[in-house]
């Protein structure tokens, strides 16, 4: 998804993180939801204390917040109109959404890859492939 709120797969405790040093009441931020798969969580901060609300999507891809049984959902073409339209007052959130936290780009930084060829007392180890996310031994 590509959405500068967007936070990808982080923890709720995470989120709350984020969320309670920006510390100003409507910040909000877009997260994978921990429980649901292929759903979206939106938190949004309130008085030291995160709100957060499901965003579905239909089988047509509109999108939805998970509503109460009785509530009519709204539906929405894209994640930026149903923020749009929650940036509006009186809304059904705990508080109108004002600003997002966006998420802020890892600056990449070269990972040092190990020697070649790695030895303890025990095993010896070679094979050794380098990427900038993990380093991956492969035994002899």
């Amino acid at each position: 998804m590509e959405h500068p709120a967007y936070h990808g797969p982080i923890s709720k405790q995470r989120c709350e993180e984020l969320l309670g040093k920006k510390g100003k009441d409507g910040t909000y931020l877009i997260r994978d939801s921990e429980t649901i798969q292929g759903a979206l969580c939106l938190c949004v901060y309130k008085q030291k204390v995160v709100y957060t609300y499901r965003i579905l999507q239909s089988h047509s891809g509109s999108f939805t917040l998970q509503t109460s049984s009785g509530v009519e959902e709204k539906f929405f073409k894209t994640i930026n109109d149903l923020i749009h339209h929650y940036k509006q007052k009186n809304q059904g959130l705990a508080t109108r959404l004002r600003r997002s936290l966006k998420r802020k780009t890892l600056q990449e930084q070269p990972l040092r890859c190990p020697d070649p060829v790695v030895q303890d007392e025990e095993n010896e180890y070679e094979n050794v492939e380098c990427s900038a996310e993990y380093v991956v031994v492969l035994p002899d």
